[in-house]
């Protein structure tokens, strides 16, 4: 599955998304970047995302420097268990936070 360059820069640098899905409202939501999928972490502590397992969503990618809209992506989302490396990263990528969540969704996008 090919991603362009444009959305595996932007994703690498975006600390949050918004996702899109049907019958949902756009949310924001706090994702990252590694082995080209966005992950996703859900309820808990974090905002509980519009994703269920197979779910066909839009992720959107705003500008880190303008906030303004910089892409538009397809991906389906997968409920998983992420392995403790990932879990970690997570972690991490969540600073200001000790993240607790109640499901972890993959999205792997389109080509």
């Amino acid at each position: 599955m090919e991603i362009t360059r444009i959305l595996d820069a932007a994703l690498r640098k975006a600390a949050a998304v918004w996702i899109t899905s049907p019958g949902h409202e756009p949310r924001l939501v706090h994702a990252h970047w590694r082995a080209d999928a966005l992950w996703v972490i859900s309820g808990g502590t974090e905002p509980t995302a519009p994703l269920s397992d197979g779910a066909e969503v839009t992720v959107t990618v705003r500008s880190p420097s303008t906030h303004s809209h910089l892409v538009d992506a397809q991906a389906v989302a997968h409920l998983t268990e992420p392995d403790d490396e990932t879990a970690q990263a997570l972690r991490t990528a969540r600073l200001n936070t000790k993240p607790e969540w109640e499901a972890v969704y993959r999205l792997e996008f389109s080509s």
